[in-house]
């Protein structure tokens, strides 16, 4: 039987009517600033996509788009008056950032407390300790899916393929936050294959078209794939040879409409919470 999909469409657009609903009960709107250094095509589309979403969802987006030439020192000042600026609850620096610029010293730069990325070391800190309010957005879409699924993630094997402190740290320590027995893969892992066989949860982030072979999959297992990959003639491919994977899995995101449409749903939620956490 093929696998079920797992729809991400339809899940991002209940995220962002709870969004709404539960936005529409604060005294003023909440506010998203996102910041854009450069003219990076990908990074611009991602942010006209993230204003219309923010607007649909009753949140005050706006974005500040500075020229490719800007210096650190003065991304630094814009930063900090948006830290200081009461009508902003969160804050989003789109990566990546000019090579001339740390992107380290930039997320840094960020109040916590409106850090609506999760990359700030404050909030990596809380993910791991499992206090963690602001949550990167792929990670918490992820988890949000398998709750989606009606997956149960308690003593169950789970796999992350890939160890980025964007998307397969923090989803490892989602999973083990939510009891999960996680093992962490990547390009240095013997016999890859096998330790995905394994695996009744298999979250591929690594970053390599049709990576993840149907024969690595496990009878009923369930498979998140995070990536986004353009073949050579033009077709998006996540890291999962999709067609392969779901003869063999339970459950299974597609590519596009999978996690994609998460991402920017779980910015808008962590906007929201930032708003709510602002307003107590």
């Amino acid at each position: 039987m093929p696998a079920r999909l797992i729809d991400g469409r339809a899940a991002a657009a209940a995220l962002r009517a709870e969004v709404a609903a539960r936005a529409a009960r604060l005294p003023c709107r909440p506010g998203l600033a996102v910041v854009l250094v450069g003219e990076d095509p990908a990074s611009a589309v991602y942010v006209r996509n993230k204003d219309r979403a923010a607007s649909a969802a009753g949140i005050a987006a706006r974005t500040l788009r500075l020229p490719a030439a800007t210096d650190e020192a003065a991304l630094l000042r814009v930063i900090g008056g948006l830290n200081d600026d009461p009508s902003v609850d969160g804050i989003l620096v789109q990566l990546p950032l000019p090579p001339h610029i740390r992107s380290r010293a930039v997320i840094e730069a960020i109040d916590p407390a409106k850090d609506v990325d999760g990359f700030h070391p404050l909030n990596v800190g809380r993910l791991h300790d499992g206090t963690a309010t602001l949550v990167p957005c792929t990670p918490r879409g992820v988890m949000r899916l398998l709750a989606t699924a009606g997956v149960a993630l308690r003593g169950a094997r789970a796999l992350v393929l890939g160890r980025s402190a964007i998307v397969g740290r923090p989803v490892a320590a989602l999973l083990t936050s939510a009891d999960a027995t996680v093992t962490v893969a990547h390009s240095r892992t013997r016999d890859l294959a096998a330790e995905c066989r394994r695996a009744e949860v298999l979250v591929a982030a690594v970053g390599r078209a049709e990576m993840v072979r149907g024969d690595w999959i496990a009878p009923g297992a369930t498979v998140i794939d995070v990536g986004i990959n353009r073949l050579a003639d033009g077709r998006l491919a996540g890291d999962v040879a999709f067609a392969e994977a779901a003869a063999i899995a339970g459950a299974i995101t597609p590519v596009p409409g999978g996690v994609g449409p998460m991402t920017i749903a779980c910015l808008l939620e962590n906007t929201l919470i930032a708003a709510e956490a602002r307003r107590r």
